[in-house]
């Protein structure tokens, strides 16, 4: 009996086709509704689709416990780490106020343009995208905040807080329905997502196993399309539903039939082998402003219209973006009417509007009672993306609930959400990080990050909004990174960033005789002439009584001018260098052009010299360029290419 429970709890179930044993011996468990949110976030944040990973019950998981999560890998858990929410949670436990939810998260961010979704990719631009994502969202979320918190009076401050906190929490039903087997091991439950029920069926809980009764679908064998394209009448007429997701110039959909195909393998449910794809479809344009975050549309609202040919550009794609969805969903509106559940995911008023208009011939509405939001996190819109959420919204979960531990270790304050079903191995706790070493922290990554950027006003604005000093000191200092830039001036040295150094210098009060674990000064870390000269000409400007200069090892002041129209003459230099080499370059090719052998090939026809392709020109043009040159050539190419396609569309070519 022992070993048939346990192959139950491993073996993978899909909800629209359940053994029968399993299904007649289901009962919904009385107190399911009663759970501690901190239990069910493990399941609505579930990063991988097994039903059976019961990663809060396993020996040594990751967790993050300020945020109630576990992780079956480490690299989840890094990622959670870099996330908003996790972001959001910090600051909040700094405030001393409750952590969030994500989906409450998501609602405190839903007025707010998103800019990218997920990250599902590793690719160097993207990770800027999201990094740039992260800054601007939670930046200007938490600047909203701030201002409603200014407008709150003495009097009633408290009250209004204790107010917020409690809409935080949220009164919201957890998005898993538990229920009780006899073929389950004891403590154990299946987890089916509230999803998938109407309202009517929710509200009569003791019908719910009935519905999910009638829900149960016999394998099909879906013919295949057309040689247009075109559906079978089956596809139509049979369960299926529609999902969809968009952000940040990303758009995947897809149509999923709930019967699972006619296979060996149709007993555990519609793995990617087994799901019937109706139809799908992915879009990508480039509507983001690189590096920076948010769409052009975002940043025109805010700060009026630019007129760079990269601006031009992302307005004419997020158009094109908009119509391309919603030509798709006219294509496929017989789909989506037939649909038994739409499945959306569009968080953010411009991607909104793009689903759900109002615009003339609208396929998707708001108010349509089979709209659903994705009930627990999700990466980029991509076909990948669409077919993980369809089988983890699908399959049932295995879970092992000890209500009992759970309300008792919410009653001692515990954090953590699991509830540990096995012992665990004893190993040393890391020592707990006190509240001024996590602000700490928080200070630190914050500063970098804006350094890194050159956002010297963002830099200086949040030095003064937080109380620090333009010394202060990185933590933790026993790193790499902070024993040889422990400080602003150090770190914006070390980042080869003149401005920020004349800014900490000039405005920010910096030091520039602080030294760090090498006994180097800031000066001695900068990497390049602008930035030495930066130094020498906050020397000329604070004056000679400002700082002990020789000690921190700076030359002779400069005079801003002097350092200005030194740079100005070097560039012209290498410009001229630059003119002269290609025209040498050019005199060069003009020379040797193609030529023809003498004799004859083999085959007896003459050989011809290969042309050069785009890619060996362009190569040979940098050749000999600096760094600096080639990017300047690189942003030429770019633009010309840019105000080209430009001229087209305008064209109508």
């Amino acid at each position: 009996m022992e070993k048939k429970q346990d192959e139950v709890s491993r073996r993978p179930l899909y909800v629209y086709h359940l053994p029968p044993e399993i299904l007649t011996s289901l009962s919904l468990k009385v107190d399911a509704d009663a759970e501690p949110a901190a239990q069910q976030s493990i399941d609505q944040e579930s990063r991988e689709p097994s039903p059976g990973a019961a990663a809060q019950s396993a020996v040594g998981s990751q967790a993050c416990s300020l945020c109630n999560l576990t992780f079956a890998t480490v690299e989840e858990q890094r990622s959670h780490l870099k996330s908003d929410w996790h972001h959001y949670n910090l600051k909040q436990k700094l405030r001393g106020l409750t952590p969030v939810s994500e989906l409450d998260f998501d609602k405190l961010i839903g007025d707010l343009d998103e800019s990218l979704s997920g990250s599902d990719s590793s690719d160097t631009e993207d990770e800027d995208e999201e990094s740039a994502r992260k800054d601007t969202m939670l930046a200007t979320l938490l600047k909203k905040q701030a201002t409603l918190a200014e407008k709150r009076s003495t009097k009633d401050g408290d009250d209004e807080e204790d107010t917020a906190n409690k809409r935080r929490r949220g009164t919201g039903k957890p998005p898993l329905l538990w229920f009780s087997s006899p073929s389950l091991p004891e403590k154990t439950y299946f987890g089916i997502y509230r999803a998938i029920f109407t309202a009517e069926e929710l509200d009569k809980e003791d019908a719910i196993v009935d519905a999910l009764k009638k829900r149960q679908l016999t394998p099909i064998s879906m013919p295949k399309p057309g040689k247009d394209g075109s559906l079978p009448p089956v596809a139509y007429k049979g369960p299926h539903i529609f999902l969809c997701m968009i952000g940040g110039g990303h758009f995947a959909a897809m149509v999923v039939s709930l019967a699972p195909r006619q296979s060996k393998h149709s007993s555990i449910g519609p793995l990617n082998r087994d799901a019937v794809v109706l139809a799908h479809k992915t879009f990508h344009r480039y509507t983001t402003r690189r590096k920076q975050g948010g769409s052009q549309s975002a940043n025109d609202n805010a700060k009026g219209a630019a007129h760079s040919a990269g601006a031009s550009i992302r307005r004419y794609n997020e158009q094109a973006l908009v119509e391309d969805v919603r030509a798709l969903l006219k294509d496929w509106k017989a789909l989506i009417d037939t649909a038994d559940l739409l499945f959306v995911r569009a968080t953010g008023t411009t991607n909104k509007r793009t689903l759900f208009g109002p615009y003339e011939g609208q396929v998707l509405r708001a108010n349509d009672s089979r709209v659903r939001g994705f009930p627990f996190s999700t990466r980029r819109a991509t076909q990948n993306e669409l077919m993980r959420s369809f089988i983890e919204l699908t399959r049932l979960k295995v879970e092992e609930i000890d209500p009992a531990a759970i309300q008792t270790a919410v009653t001692e304050g515990a954090s953590k959400s699991s509830v540990p079903t096995a012992p665990k191995q004893s190993k040393p706790a890391p020592p707990k990080l006190s509240e001024e070493e996590e602000t700490a922290l928080l200070h630190t990554s914050q500063i970098q990050a804006m350094i890194r950027r050159a956002k010297l006003p963002a830099l200086l604005s949040y030095l003064q909004s937080s109380s620090l000093d333009a010394n202060f000191r990185f933590q933790p200092p026993d790193t790499q990174q902070n024993h040889h830039a422990p400080t602003p001036l150090h770190f914006a040295a070390a980042q080869n960033s003149a401005p920020v150094v004349t800014g900490l210098l000039t405005r920010g009060g910096a030091d520039p005789t602080v030294v760090n674990g090498e006994g180097k000064t800031a000066f001695e870390l900068a990497g390049d002439r602008a930035t030495r000269d930066a130094f020498r000409v906050a020397r000329a400007e604070l004056g000679e009584k400002a700082w002990d200069w020789e000690a921190a090892r700076i030359p002779a002041a400069l005079q801003r001018e002097e350092a200005e129209r030194r740079t100005e003459r070097e560039r012209k230099e290498n410009e001229a260098k630059e003119a002269e080499r290609r025209k040498a370059e050019e005199e060069r090719l003009r020379k040797e052009g193609p030529k023809v052998p003498d004799r004859p090939s083999r085959g007896g026809v003459l050989e011809t010299a290969m042309q050069k392709t785009a890619q060996d020109k362009r190569e040979e043009e940098a050749r000999g360029l600096t760094p600096e040159q080639r990017m300047r050539l690189d942003r030429e190419r770019r633009a010309r290419a840019a105000e080209e396609r430009i001229r087209r569309l305008q064209s109508g070519g």
